[in-house]
């Protein structure tokens, strides 16, 4: 399906007391509504994903797979500040006509959200049958959900949290201040902070992998005192260089900042009371290997969340897990809505 795009009418005002005039999300649709308008299912993607995800949640998401567009209304908006569509440090600046770069507003997984509500409500759709999401997918999701209550029917979310630790605000630092060591960062040109991005991702990796993953796969037959390169190594250059040709520093500076600022009890009275509020069958899965959103988060979701499901994925593959673990997911997604809708 072609990308569509959909401007906001009106300025829309962000956590920070700020406003984001001339703002648009672009989002994909795959199937049909049905006659009653409930089979739809609404993605929330990660952090440098984008709104096809019949590419990438292939397996769970296309035809002959759970999501199956034959039977289910899919749809996938990409986030505001993300560099696929929606408007973001590199879209022109209605006021000056110029890319905002650095200097673009500070976003929150409320914000995010809001946006995609007022997709929701110009797309006319009553309610959301399913709405799932991983990782900065998850906290939006779960964000949605606290905020519409009654929009959400089915909430899936996958190895996410209710906010976002200091581990996992470290690992977003440690990547800013690569990218801010690149003096290019600051030329105001879209390649810039390039070569900081790179260096970026190859930190990220290692909190989306693990030891027994890297182990599994980069291992080298024979340490060669003689080597300059391994085979990890030049698996840290290759996947810097892979999001650098798709992805840019503002976007990735501007979305790190926003999954920062995650925290569903911020001004509702804590997290308890915040997931108290979600009313959808929810299903919150975990994946044994992640260290990035351990286990204990998942739990404390579920326990928070009247009458959730809990599951974990099985996955030597770590927070990546819920991108490739599609079949596990379409196991535990099929006991969850035999129980909750029998």
């Amino acid at each position: 399906m072609p990308e569509l795009s959909f401007p906001l009418p009106t300025p829309l005002p962000l956590e920070s007391g700020a406003a984001l005039a001339g703002a648009q999300v672009a989002y994909r649709t795959w199937g049909q509504l049905n006659a009653a308008r409930d089979n739809v299912v609404w993605v929330c993607h990660a952090l440098t994903a984008n709104a096809d995800v019949l590419d990438w949640w292939a397996g769970l998401f296309g035809p002959g797979c759970f999501f199956d567009p034959a039977h289910w209304y899919i749809v996938c908006a990409n986030v505001l500040g993300s560099c696929y569509g929606s408007t973001s440090p590199l879209s022109s600046d209605p006021t000056t006509g110029a890319p905002r770069y650095e200097a673009f507003p500070l976003l929150t997984i409320r914000d995010l959200a809001a946006a995609h509500e007022a997709l929701r409500q110009h797309l006319g759709l009553g309610s959301i049958h399913t709405l799932i999401g991983g990782s900065l997918g998850g906290q939006q999701a779960l964000e949605w959900a606290v905020a519409q209550p009654e929009v959400i029917q089915h909430l899936v979310v996958i190895a996410t949290n209710a906010r976002h630790s200091a581990w996992g605000i470290a690992f977003n630092e440690a990547q800013r201040l690569a990218i801010e060591a690149d003096p290019t960062y600051l030329a105001h040109a879209p390649e810039g902070g390039s070569a900081g991005l790179r260096a970026a991702r190859a930190v990220a990796l290692l909190s989306y992998r693990g030891y027994a993953a890297y182990n599994a796969t980069q291992t080298d037959d024979e340490a060669d005192p003689r080597l300059r390169d391994y085979r990890a190594s030049s698996y840290q250059r290759y996947q810097g260089d892979k999001l650098v040709a798709r992805f840019n520093a503002y976007s990735y500076v501007t979305l790190s900042r926003a999954m920062d600022t995650h925290h569903l009890g911020r001004g509702r009275g804590g997290v308890g009371p915040a997931l108290a509020r979600i009313r959808a069958h929810t299903l919150v899965l975990g994946i044994t290997s992640d260290v990035l959103f351990p286990l204990d988060e998942q739990r404390e979701l579920a326990q928070g969340i009247a009458g959730a499901s809990y599951g974990e994925l099985e996955s030597d593959y770590g927070h990546d897990g819920f991108l490739l673990e599609t079949k596990q997911i379409s196991e535990q997604l099929e006991r969850f809505y035999l129980v909750v809708d029998c």
